[in-house]
């Protein structure tokens, strides 16, 4: 069991959904395709936050979908792309695996470093390992939907794992969107105030000279939006009325016109 609580408390299993969750991850470490957890079961681990989670989230490189996409088959699941910029996913009945190997906004991409960085652990007494916290920190951190803000799993990690990130490699992650970052380490001063010392004071320098340094500098001249990033559906009037261009389009996202019109469409589907 991982500390604080473990990966094996999660949520009120059915037997069932159980034994389904066991059979995919026994089957992907037979077919020896390099896959890591996250979602619900590895924010138990880090943070002891638990929650009744209604699917498994693998990650796994783009490279090396089509071959897990293949072993779940071979183990007696139906498998589609749902997103062919960032997931898949795998169904059993009414219990499904999400396969993922990127983000809907097109940042976070599985890339070797989550698996260098990754943590040893053990999912439903099944061995595995854990997407690394820097990673959960950086892919959550863009969540801002109306229905759905991941801020909390980031201050949650923060609290719980603030001493041990590697805050070079995080601050890597972020790079140019820096902000975002800066944004969640004051949100986490706000919620723990008594706590806020743990923030690396370095790091919050490192951020705030930035943004200090932005203050000499004339403001870009261009109509450019970036709340696509943090949202697909609350920055639409912005992109589909105001004239504004979407961060998300390549060149300077990582998103086509076309698997952005995908994951828009299907804003009016869920």
């Amino acid at each position: 069991m991982g500390q604080n609580g473990g990966c094996q408390s999660v949520g009120e299993l059915g037997p069932e959904t159980r034994a389904f969750y066991q059979r995919t991850l026994s089957a992907l470490n037979a077919a020896q395709v390099p896959f890591l957890v996250g979602g619900a079961y590895a924010l138990a681990r880090y943070t002891g936050v638990v929650r009744h989670t209604k699917d498994l989230d693998v990650f796994v490189r783009r490279s090396d979908c089509p071959r897990l996409l293949r072993a779940l088959t071979r183990a007696g699941c139906r498998t589609d792309l749902a997103f062919p910029h960032w997931l898949a996913k795998a169904f059993c009945g009414d219990d499904y695996v999400d396969v993922i190997f990127s983000s809907g906004n097109g940042v976070a991409a599985v890339d070797d470093g989550w698996f260098v960085h990754a943590v040893p652990d053990e999912v439903l007494d099944i061995p595995v390992r854990l997407c690394p916290v820097e990673e959960m920190i950086w892919s959550k951190a863009f969540i801002m939907e109306r229905e759905r803000f991941d801020g909390a799993d980031v201050v949650h990690l923060l609290r719980a794992r603030a001493e041990d990130l590697d805050w070079p490699r995080l601050l890597g992650r972020f790079d140019a969107q820096w902000r975002v970052l800066l944004t969640h380490l004051i949100l986490f001063g706000f919620v723990y105030p008594g706590e806020r010392a743990r923030i690396p004071t370095a790091v919050l320098r490192e951020l705030l000279g930035r943004l200090e340094g932005e203050l000499d500098r004339s403001a870009p001249d261009e109509r450019i939006c970036q709340g696509t990033v943090l949202s697909r559906a609350q920055y639409r009037p912005d992109i589909q009325q105001w004239g504004y261009r979407d961060a998300r389009r390549w060149p300077e996202g990582n998103m086509t016109s076309d698997e952005i019109a995908l994951w828009t469409a299907a804003i009016d589907e869920e």
